[in-house]
């Protein structure tokens, strides 16, 4: 590797792509102590570095030399912006094949199946124009346990045994322990993280690798250019939004990241829509602010003291954007704690 990166890669670079891979993302106030350790285990400096020595300059020098060394092995560092603490998070990012071979060598799959159904349920079932929610609760992912239409058997009498069973063992779907290991697997793995509220949603790290197959999956290719799609882009900084604000008007495309918001507008002469011209209020939300700012969820949390844990789904349904679950759901539900 040294033949191929030059003298000047040593053992403080690879301590720190170590580092890196270990860490399944890094910020820059997060890589300070990690580099002061290298460098102190090193003796770069006559004297011992602390943390907060570290300049942004150094952490980026040996961000640059990570990524070129990772590219090696068809990895690369890129950097999005959390959309919470609006820290900027940096990643190794596979470049060659997709999430799902990714973690594949992780999950079985019947838990890849389950974990498509959890995206499906982010980015589709409750990514609405009436609701742009991205993030599912706990109760909603024991939901995705089972496959759709399990009820219904598509097997073709004249198949034979061996492809029922196969295809039996296929459709199984998870218990609800095993919802929560793999949910809880998620969040450890860094592909998913779980808000003070109890939504599910994926982190920086899951959008950096997901990008174009979030695009290529829930976007429509031949829609217009201001036509609603599922995958939105902030208007300011071009990445993904599942966390930020939109515009009052629900046609409208218009999406803002809560952090380029302020710069965006100042920017502008006035704070009216530049797509629709409709006044911007600030109010209207994407993420699980769209379910836990309205009325009815602050309203049903202080009446319940923050303790129901169906009242996410109370609200979507009030809001039309989930039907109401019969009750063979509910019965089946109960069968899968048994």
């Amino acid at each position: 590797m040294e033949s191929v990166l030059g003298p000047d890669y040593d053992n403080s670079n690879r301590a720190f792509l170590q580092a890196l891979l270990a860490h399944s993302t890094l910020t820059f106030e997060e890589a300070q102590p990690v580099l002061a350790a290298i460098f102190n285990a090193a003796g770069t400096y006559e004297s011992v570095v602390r943390p907060e020595q570290i300049t942004e300059d150094e952490f980026k020098r040996y961000i640059e030399v990570a990524s070129d060394a990772a590219s090696l092995f068809d990895y690369e560092v890129r950097s999005i912006m959390h959309q919470v603490t609006k820290h900027r998070v940096y990643a190794l990012v596979n470049t060659q094949s997709d999430p799902q071979t990714q973690l594949a060598t992780t999950y079985s799959p019947e838990e890849l199946a389950f974990i498509k159904r959890v995206l499906d349920g982010m980015f589709d079932k409750y990514n609405t124009p009436r609701m742009e929610v991205l993030a599912i609760t706990e109760m909603q992912a024991i939901k995705f346990a089972r496959p759709p239409n399990r009820r219904q058997s598509h097997l073709d009498p004249e198949d034979s045994t061996d492809t029922q069973a196969q295809l039996a063992v296929a459709d199984k779907g998870l218990k609800h322990s095993e919802v929560e290991a793999v949910m809880r697997s998620l969040i450890e793995g860094g592909w998913f993280e779980k808000s003070r509220d109890g939504f599910y949603a994926v982190t920086p790290r899951a959008l950096l690798e997901l990008r174009p197959w979030l695009v290529e999956t829930y976007n429509d290719p031949d829609a217009e250019a201001d036509e609603w799609q599922r995958i939105k882009f902030c208007e300011a900084c071009k990445d993904i939004v599942t966390i930020g604000r939109r515009c009052a008007q629900p046609s409208c495309t218009l999406r803002l990241h809560d952090m380029c918001q302020d710069a965006f507008w100042r920017a502008r002469r006035s704070k009216n829509c530049p797509k629709c011209q409709k006044e911007w209020t600030g109010d209207r939300y994407i993420g699980e602010r769209a379910v836990t700012m309205t009325e009815a969820y602050q309203k049903g949390k202080r009446r319940s003291g923050g303790r129901k844990s169906t009242l996410a789904d109370d609200v979507i349904q009030q809001q039309g954007m989930e039907e109401d679950v019969d009750d063979e759901d509910d019965e089946e539900d109960e069968d899968d704690e048994t």
